[in-house]
């Protein structure tokens, strides 16, 4: 019954063909790190970038960000690129290797630096740069920022996590998905910075594959992807470094460390495993999936255990904030079964196949070690696809998406079950996906009204994907009536917000009115808490649209259950 540790992944084994991929070789940036002995010096050192070759424009065009906070350390990233959009994928930038220094310092003015190094940007990693500085304080909060020659990133805020044994404390948590580039602008993001939480879940779709125009919002696109549909190594870097020239974004990322994993949009519409969404293009997809993860792991904040392998990526994790929360970060694209009966919403006997797992049956089991071994407060589990009950049609059959934990519905009364074994004390999920906020009970047994609550599930919308939203006054999707499990649905956009503590876990639901005219306000539509101990949640502020006034004129008129239902059908099959 040993602590708890962030960012492991201790799966010995095969799943499906693979092994659940343990990594440790940095391939792009090497690190040289230092304490200071003496009084910290407010401005960088540009002697250890004299080598390299001059850059006459500002190369730090994609920001800065951090992630996957320990007790002792963080993961520092940047990326130059003199030209974000060039065909080549590269930025613009020369086929030469940099010398990039970079500071790390307990004020934003860097008067009380901490630690200071230099990073390799290698040309074979698209220049970018992967810091791992150690020994810091638990609990901390830190400014970091890079340099190279006379050109000075921006700053970023980070912290590391509490001490493992830590008791106690508040954590300010906020999660986000589905940021499709041509359907929004980026504002959420903007509004989750200015909220300033202490730590981001980016649960999947960070990016998106299609061509330009391919994917078209309700009342068309605002904007624009650069190049073909992503399927080579240049495509995902120029793809990624498109969306991290968003400023909103950017401001997103500097303000706190994130825990990202992916979903199916980073790759390629509704994968699973080796299979692609045509599966006339499966032979393809190890290459497409090798270049792919080889562009996320260069535009993420991830540390070295994540260094792709081929085709392969190790991205499932755990993060241990003190003794307040565990963090089991899952993987569900690259070990699933193929969803059954195609990847739409169907009454599917063969999903009832006991041998099926959506993560894979080596990562249940990690997970399943996991909430045995924890002594946390609150486990929670974040993961990409929708894990309640959604019964699409109130007739007898049981009519639910392929692509969800729906499809796979012995796997995820295994999970179910390996919480309630191990006695886990408050289980929540955390999920993205499906472009609106959903609230759902997680329940014993879905198939039975009466069953008893085990955990609550609290879903995220979108940033932008499916474009400009509407609220529905009652909070109520039309399949509650005959899914208990739901307790509330708007189809805006936005993030959530947590506030956890020993006492309980707070939800925000966040809400950007209109994600098509840019800076647009945001408000909290709804919350509910989680109190320890407790099974179920409970709704403690409701905030309705309609009683906004004037803004209603700005949005679509109200819809038939029919048209959100089909709304809800056409969102999830993109």
């Amino acid at each position: 019954m040993g602590a708890m540790h962030t960012s492991r992944t201790d799966l010995p084994g095969t799943t499906s063909r693979r092994t659940l991929v343990r990594t440790g070789l940095v391939t792009g940036a090497v690190v040289t790190a230092g304490g200071f002995a003496g009084p910290r010096p407010a401005l960088l050192d540009t002697r250890a970038s004299a080598a390299s070759p001059r850059l006459r424009r500002n190369p730090f065009t994609l920001g800065v960000a951090s992630g996957d906070p320990s007790p002792g350390g963080v993961v520092l990233w940047t990326r130059l690129a003199l030209d974000p959009l060039n065909d080549s994928g590269l930025g613009g930038m020369p086929r030469r290797d940099y010398q990039v220094r970079w500071q790390l310092s307990r004020d934003r003015r860097f008067r009380r630096g901490v630690r200071t190094g230099t990073a390799r940007a290698a040309s074979a990693a698209a220049h970018s740069v992967h810091v791992e500085p150690s020994g810091l304080r638990p609990g901390t909060e830190y400014f970091y920022r890079f340099r190279v020659g006379q050109w000075v990133s921006p700053v970023g805020r980070t912290r590391t996590a509490p001490a493992y044994d830590a008791s106690g404390g508040t954590l300010a948590m906020s999660f986000v998905s589905c940021s499709q580039y041509e359907h929004g602008f980026f504002t959420a993001y903007r509004r989750l910075a200015q909220d300033e939480p202490d730590l981001v879940l980016h649960l999947g779709d960070y990016q998106y594959e299609y061509t330009a125009d391919a994917y078209v919002a309700p009342g068309g696109n605002v904007r624009d992807h650069r190049g073909p549909e992503t399927t080579t190594l240049a495509g995902y870097r120029q793809r990624l470094a498109q969306y991290k020239s968003d400023a909103d974004l950017q401001a997103a990322h500097a303000v706190a460390p994130w825990l990202v994993v992916f979903d199916d949009h980073e790759v390629d519409n509704n994968w699973a495993d080796d299979v692609a969404e045509k599966p006339e293009e499966s032979a393809a997809l190890p290459a497409r999936r090798a270049a792919a993860f080889q562009a996320y792991y260069e535009n993420m904040p991830l540390r070295r255990t994540s260094v792709p392998r081929g085709p392969d990526i190790s991205i499932h994790r755990r993060l241990q904030w003190g003794r307040l929360a565990n963090f089991h970060m899952l993987d569900t694209r690259q070990f699933r079964d193929d969803q059954a009966c195609g990847d739409g919403y169907d009454d599917c006997p063969d999903a009832d196949a006991p041998e099926r797992s959506l993560p894979g049956l080596q990562q249940e089991r990690w997970l399943a070690d996991g909430f045995a071994r924890s002594r946390a407060r609150w486990d929670v589990l974040g993961q990409q696809v929708f894990f309640g009950r959604r019964d699409s049609t109130a007739t007898p059959d049981n009519t639910v998406s392929m692509d969800a934990w729906d499809g796979y519905r012995a796997s995820r009364d295994r999970v179910v079950r390996s919480w309630q074994s191990a006695g886990v004390r408050n289980p929540v999920v955390l999920t993205g996906d499906v472009h609106a906020h959903w609230a759902s009970e997680v329940l014993q047994d879905f198939r039975a009204a009466d069953s008893p609550v085990v955990g609550s599930e609290f879903v995220c919308s979108s940033i932008t994907s499916g474009g400009d939203g509407y609220d529905e006054p009652t909070g109520q999707h039309p399949w509650a009536a005959y899914n208990p499990n739901l307790r509330f649905w708007t189809n805006l956009r936005g993030y959530v917000n947590t506030r956890i503590t020993p006492q309980a876990f707070e939800v925000d639901y966040r809400c950007v009115t209109r994600v098509k005219i840019p800076d647009q306000p945001v408000f909290t539509r709804a919350r509910f808490v989680v109190e320890d101990g407790v099974r179920g949640m409970r709704q403690t502020f409701d905030n309705p649209l309609p009683t906004r006034g004037s803004t209603l004129r700005a949005l679509p008129a109200p819809r038939t259950d029919a048209q959100k239902i089909a709304d809800t059908l056409a969102a999830e099959t993109q």
